[in-house]
């Protein structure tokens, strides 16, 4: 057997029964007792609403993994790769388009497989608890949207990376790396004024408390904005959400309608003070750093492995290609990704720790905060006691019992804030 089947297939094997046992511990491990810090905003029977979708969504996960898993074990051996190559070369182009054509035809394949369980997750799971708002218009627009936004992004970035390994030897891992980097930075820049008003509309906040209050604290801290908007988030979806987005003097702060609708003013600001305080702690950058670290080793390590004979064996491919070298690359690469998706959650719920803090101490309203912690979990349904070691692979933030805790030492005993009912 070839070994690097062997190895592919290990990996892609292993890493479906790891997530197996992760997901069942998770479920099992969630409390059916409402934990002591949320008596009084949970009632009984939305927390057990609660639990009924993390079953539900878990078990519909687990359904789509075991699919997906499944499809993409028989493809491979059944040469799926190969048929894909020969239908690109068939239209006689270059190596370029001839890529482009063939991940194009991938990124079209997973997108279909896809899309029944998107369908039943949006309108059936989330319909059933009361979460989606989204329209089979909506749907279908935010599709296509998506899709050609994929294929002229992912298109560009993909031919780039085609051209220099293609064009200039060696070093064209360290060229690729370069160029991705400035790419990614010029899609961040971009993001907030071309690419997400294509899915959502921005509406600078109205004149009231709340810009007021936002707008002051922002001053306070010496942080530039550009403006605060409220995004409809509502029309997707019942869940609230906050964020910033882009750098510089095109920095935003963006505010779901729906947090807008259920937040108290001390709340929002509280919750905005965080995001700040990611900014202040330069955690966006130690996360872009180590984006652009771990990147570089992905293309180095690629270097090695674009042209190899074996690995193609593996995939039963008749000829060679560097475009195919670049996605079959990938599934070697999965268990080093996984791991440095570990280590990115770590460094990730420590910086959440941190802009919790500086939230606390900076806007100087603890229980607001709280509140607004509290409130996120139970308008979401958000599993309160996940299991540790869902949370070390998968959580990027730290679980909202453990956020709260570390608050309430930071400002003094438990006591010293009003838990059940507090308003």
């Amino acid at each position: 057997m070839n070994i690097y089947l062997a190895v592919i297939l290990v990996i892609i094997v292993l890493k479906y029964v790891l997530y197996l046992i992760i997901d069942t511990l998770n479920v099992r491990f969630a409390r059916t007792s409402l934990p002591q810090e949320f008596q009084g905003y949970y009632d009984a029977d939305k927390y057990k609403k609660s639990q009924s979708y993390l079953r539900e969504r878990t078990f519909f996960s687990l359904i789509e993994e075991t699919v997906v898993t499944l499809i993409t074990v028989v493809f491979i051996l059944a040469g799926g790769f190969n048929v894909l190559d020969n239908f690109a070369r068939d239209f006689g182009s270059g190596p370029i388009v001839t890529g482009l054509i063939f991940g194009g035809g991938l990124m079209f394949a997973v997108q279909l497989l896809n899309l029944p369980f998107s369908l039943y997750h949006t309108f059936v799971i989330e319909e059933k608890y009361g979460f989606n708002r989204t329209t089979v218009t909506t749907f279908i627009l935010d599709l296509l949207k998506g899709m050609l936004l994929g294929a002229v992004i992912g298109g560009l970035a993909f031919s780039g990376i085609l051209w220099f390994f293609a064009e200039t030897g060696a070093r064209a891992w360290l060229f690729c790396w370069m160029a991705l980097t400035l790419f990614q930075f010029l899609l961040i820049f971009i993001a907030p004024v071309v690419i997400m008003p294509l899915f959502n509309k921005f509406v600078p906040l109205e004149d009231g408390d709340l810009k007021h209050t936002v707008e002051e604290y922002a001053y306070s801290q010496d942080f530039k904005i550009q403006g605060v908007f409220k995004m409809d988030g509502s029309r997707r979806s019942t869940k609230s959400n906050a964020f910033f987005t882009g750098f510089g003097s095109f920095r935003r702060i963006a505010l779901f309608d729906t947090l807008i609708e259920r937040h108290t003013t001390d709340g929002l600001v509280s919750v905005l003070a965080h995001e700040i305080g990611h900014y202040k702690k330069r955690h966006i950058l130690k996360s872009m750093l180590f984006s652009v670290m771990t990147t570089g080793l992905m293309f180095y390590i690629l270097s090695f492995f674009l042209y190899n004979k074996e690995l193609f064996a593996a995939f039963k491919m008749e000829q060679v290609s560097l475009y195919a070298g670049l996605v079959f690359f990938g599934f070697l690469y999965a268990p080093i990704n996984m791991v440095f998706s570990i280590i990115g959650n770590i460094f990730s719920r420590r910086h959440e720790y941190e802009a919790d803090r500086f939230a606390v101490t900076t806007y100087g309203k603890p229980q607001a905060f709280i509140l607004a912690l509290k409130k996120l979990s139970v308008d979401n349904l958000s599993n309160l006691t996940p299991h540790p070691l869902k949370v070390f692979f998968d959580y990027s933030h730290p679980p909202v019992l453990e956020r709260i805790s570390a608050i309430r030492k930071i400002i003094g005993t438990p006591e010293d804030l009003p838990k059940a009912g507090a308003q």
